[in-house]
């Protein structure tokens, strides 16, 4: 049974896609893919993104459900290895872009190295994933768009409800369920961090808007990084939508981080027959 939380979110949800699917869901949409990090805690001489869930490689798991979403064009964001990025890629039968951050500089750099890729995508939506997030299946990257279309949301957070949100940022959402705000764990006041729904790293963008907040994404935080979500908080201010979309299985928003992580995510699809 659903928590209350998780109730209202469904039916928050369910006023969105009652509609007919509009011709934009079928037009070329495209996909960004942040594969760039090392995964020091892993213990391994690649990237994260290529470490084995079920004998294929994360990233590989990523693109399948991007191919079975539609989404075929395609631009992997690689740094650390590159060259083991490049001969994964190299290993496909179809085409996929691929784009180098030689700085780890955060997710919002990481995009700001596909924006030739953005540019010749105006017009479109975009999906932005972590390369590291296995089981984002293909209904929910389906069905986030298909919410992020009906509303006419500049952008879509695809989140979750988790019975442990520890560690996660946290949707924060207006009266008309809208996103108000993403909040870190760390920057969250008592009542924030009681939210369970939490932000999946993945994100549908309009390419166009996307763009227009890109270079204004400021790296004046602790780590001197630049945060993709930050773009949620300048479309914002712009008076753009910003919706999210509650994925049915809190499974999308699962990554690794070590190697009992990864055992974990392998133990995860076993049992519950996930397959690549």
């Amino acid at each position: 049974a659903l928590s209350s939380a998780a109730s209202d979110v469904y039916k928050r949800q369910s006023k969105h896609t009652n509609y007919r699917i509009p011709r934009r869901l079928h037009m070329s949409n495209c996909a960004i893919i942040l594969a760039g990090g090392e995964g020091k805690r892993m213990k391994s001489d690649k990237p994260k993104t290529l470490s084995l869930v079920l004998g294929k490689p994360m990233l590989e798991w990523v693109i399948s459900s991007l191919k079975k979403a539609g989404v075929n064009d395609i631009c992997i964001v690689k740094g650390f290895k590159k060259e083991c990025i490049d001969e994964f890629v190299s290993t496909l039968d179809f085409k996929v872009e691929t784009v180098y951050q030689a700085e780890r500089l955060g997710t919002g750099h990481a995009v700001m190295m596909a924006k030739d890729f953005l540019e010749s995508h105006k017009g479109d939506s975009v999906v932005i994933l972590n390369g590291d997030a296995p089981f984002m299946d293909s209904k929910t990257i389906e069905k986030s768009l298909e919410q992020h279309i009906n509303t006419q949301s500049s952008a879509t957070v695809i989140s979750a409800m988790v019975d442990d949100p520890t560690g996660y940022g946290r949707i924060v959402r207006d009266e008309n369920g809208d996103v108000k705000s993403i909040v870190e764990q760390k920057d969250g006041s008592e009542e924030i961090l009681k939210i369970k729904e939490v932000n999946s790293g993945g994100f549908w963008f309009d390419a166009e808007k996307l763009l227009s907040v890109l270079g204004r994404i400021s790296s004046d935080n602790n780590a001197k990084e630049y945060y993709l979500p930050d773009a949620l908080k300048l479309l914002l201010s712009d008076g753009c939508k910003v919706g999210a979309y509650t994925a049915e299985c809190s499974d999308t928003v699962l990554g690794a981080n070590d190697p009992a992580q990864l055992e974990e995510l392998n133990n995860i699809a076993k049992d519950r027959g996930y397959t690549c």
